[in-house]
């Protein structure tokens, strides 16, 4: 496709937004938008107002996705109909709002707006586009950012460029057309990146188990004996067999596991003295810390109980999110963090409303055990078999990244009139598989979601 601009343009009287269309209408939100506070239908599905998707529809069932407390009584709650705008006041200024495509009903301090004389397929596209949401920014107040505020009454002045009504429907089908193509193709590298890491994963997990057999320092091959496993405490998928020469051990005996330590996430800042450790990694900073020294970390409850990560020499805080192990016997780091990870300690967490980690079952578990220059053997052949598809893999990645970013400047550009599509043939699009769920793009959070409060 052949993308130009248009052939005329028109001061637009807004700096952020330059020049428009010559034929373009500048106006704004209060001549597009009218408030709507219909209540008392609490037989209507409950909806929510998320920042990857817009207006989806409530999974009660799913404790993942309640973190916000439900009265019993909804008749309180705003109706929010198929076509209509439906925002997070509390959210705007990250881009939680959009048109709903279903019937239900919002919490009662969200905003739901009927729209006036516009599509509503193009107004969702450009309102969520990069060139809209700081606005949204602007428009909000607040001590903390995490809890701002939208001024309905200064977003009913935010400007909006408006083409005819023929062309919003071809900017939407357009957009609709190439997001589609975009989707289709970062699943396909998703896919690829998805197999690349098994393939990864079996070559560190055989090595780390000694199902591969790691030629000792005199070029040997070194011979498997079988274990009889019925002196396990619990069944062993990865402990069928170990290579003549190693040991099989309890993890007690090997290494020390203990939670970390509390901390607010007003005290964890973008730069500081010391890193902070989650579940998920490196979180920030602050000004003391807890540990030192090279550890392994466990996530500890919740979507990341069992995960592994490795902390970075020196002074750190571990949070209340991880559970520390500290070797009590010299040990090759990487090699026992890449065999907790072939262990899939999630299995062992206890059932509650969050999977909590069960840390005496995990110490009580036996492992194969070589000796400490083995050890070091093995992972140096794991860095060395694995490079290759750890660079495809961050080379995908980029890929994608790159192709993300395309897109959303794609949109902006688009909405905004940089680019006319109004003579742009449009295939079909029914063939093309566009769906993409965009949250496993965000990381992934250890803290609940900040509830909306209700409006007097």
């Amino acid at each position: 496709m052949n993308l130009k601009p248009y052939p005329e343009y028109k001061v637009s009287g807004v700096a952020w937004l330059g020049k428009v269309p010559k034929h373009w209408e500048m106006r704004k939100f209060r001549t597009i938008l009218t408030p709507i506070a219909e209540r008392n239908r609490p037989d209507l599905p409950l909806l929510s107002v998320v920042r990857e998707k817009g207006v989806i529809k409530r999974n009660i069932k799913d404790d993942s996705e309640n973190h916000n407390y439900i009265p019993d009584d909804l008749s309180n709650y705003k109706v929010v109909k198929s076509g209509q705008f439906a925002m997070n006041k509390m959210k705007a200024w990250q881009g939680s709002y959009g048109i709903s495509k279903f019937d239900g009903i919002v919490s009662p301090a969200y905003f739901v707006f009927d729209l006036k004389c516009i599509e509503p397929d193009f107004f969702h596209k450009a309102v969520r586009s990069r060139a809209y949401v700081p606005f949204f920014t602007q428009a909000s107040d607040g001590v903390r950012v995490g809890q701002w505020d939208l001024s309905q009454t200064r977003m009913k002045e935010m400007p909006f460029g408006v083409p005819s009504t023929p062309e919003q429907t071809q900017i939407a089908r357009f957009l609709d057309y190439k997001t589609a193509q975009i989707a289709r193709f970062i699943k396909a590298k998703k896919r690829m990146i998805e197999l690349l890491k098994e393939q990864k994963q079996v070559i560190i997990n055989d090595a780390v188990t000694g199902k591969i057999v790691i030629k000792d320092e005199g070029g040997r091959l070194k011979a498997e004996k079988r274990l009889d496993s019925s002196f396990l405490p619990q069944p062993s998928s990865f402990l069928q067999t170990v290579p003549e020469g190693w040991e099989v051990r309890r993890l007690k005996f090997v290494a020390s596991m203990k939670s970390g330590d509390n901390i607010t996430s007003e005290t964890i800042e973008e730069q500081g003295d010391y890193p902070v450790y989650g579940g998920n990694g490196l979180r920030g900073y602050t000004s003391s810390f807890t540990h030192e020294g090279l550890h392994i970390l466990i996530g500890r409850q919740g979507a990341l109980c069992g995960n592994i990560n490795y902390t970075t020499e020196g002074k750190f805080w571990a949070s209340e999110h991880a559970v520390v192990v500290s070797p009590k016997i010299d040990i090759d780091l990487f090699w026992f963090g890449e065999l907790l990870k072939a262990m899939n300690l999630n299995q062992y967490s206890i059932a509650a409303a969050q999977p909590g980690l069960s840390v005496d079952r995990i110490l009580n578990l036996f492992i194969p055990f070589p000796g400490y220059n083995e050890q070091k053997r093995i992972s140096e052949s794991i860095k060395k078999q694995t490079a290759s598809l750890a660079l495809t893999i961050s080379r995908t990645e980029r890929e994608i990244g790159l192709m993300q970013e395309y897109r959303t400047r794609l949109v902006s550009d688009v909405v905004t009139g940089k680019i006319d599509v109004r003579d742009i043939e449009i295939p079909d699009i029914a063939g093309i598989d566009d769906t993409l769920d965009e949250s496993i793009d965000e990381p992934e959070g250890e803290e609940e979601l900040e509830t909306a409060e209700a409006e007097e």
